[in-house]
């Protein structure tokens, strides 16, 4: 898969939605941004499911420019995207190098658990060790070892991440390390600075997709102050994190 396209759907009242296709292709990194209850989390899911005209919004989502076969749908679904929500708990009872291991072998890859161990202790600033059980980790923890696993381990070219400002890791980083996996990344987010990482952005509202924004040259000029503002809290927050004074 190198390209997914979403096709006009309709808005909750019913009306047309009337956006052109919008064609999402791998290595990038796209955001959703829209007021609370304007349809961001049910776009992420007619992504997730595939949706082919029968969900709620009758969008419909075209692999490759190719529509998806009802009865491969599911099957496709969970190979092909990867969905990181706000709240990640395993119910897996075992330690973090076990897992590692576990998924690696059932993915073929010939990677350590302290390779992907690494990267994840470059998102979150509370480290992850191998005998940690799934169960001890923080809900930022859990989100930075599955970036880690998405990015090195699960081959799916599908990411979809809800709110990764709240999960207290260093998300651009993990943005990064996603893209750099060759990754089709697609990120709800408030934050403008989140929203301007990306070169295009869905924007929703009332359920529809309302309009498709490329970043401006102006935008690109904002984003890097906002950078910097960004830079300037991280480094505040490490020291509320060690005791220390802040002024």
């Amino acid at each position: 898969m190198e390209c997914l396209t979403i096709l006009p759907g309709h808005d909750k009242g019913g009306r047309v939605e009337s956006f052109l296709p919008i064609h999402l292709k791998r290595g990038q990194l796209y955001t959703i941004v829209g007021n609370t209850g304007s349809g961001k989390s049910r776009l992420i899911k007619d992504v997730e499911q595939l949706a082919q005209g029968d969900s709620v919004t009758g969008r419909t989502i075209l692999l490759d420019g190719a529509p998806v076969s009802r009865c491969h749908r599911q099957r496709m679904s969970g190979q092909l995207v990867a969905h990181l929500g706000q709240n990640m708990r395993f119910v897996l009872d075992t330690t973090v190098e076990d897992f590692l291991r576990l998924h690696a072998r059932c993915r073929s890859r010939e990677i350590t658990p302290e390779e992907i161990l690494k990267l994840v202790n470059e998102i979150t600033p509370e480290p992850v060790t191998l005998g940690q059980s799934l169960n001890q980790l923080s809900g930022g923890q859990s989100r930075a070892l599955m970036i880690g696993d998405i990015a090195l381990v699960c081959d799916s070219p599908i990411v979809l991440i809800d709110e990764i400002e709240n999960a207290g890791i260093d998300k651009q980083r993990a943005l990064h390390l996603l893209r750099r996996q060759d990754k089709l990344v697609l990120v709800v987010t408030h934050d403008p600075h989140t929203a301007l990482m990306s070169e295009r952005r869905i924007v929703l509202g009332g359920g529809a997709i309302t309009a498709v924004v490329g970043r401006s040259p102006a935008e690109a000029a904002l984003y890097q102050q906002l950078e910097a503002e960004y830079q300037t809290q991280r480094r505040y927050q490490t020291l509320l994190r060690k005791g220390e004074l802040l002024a």
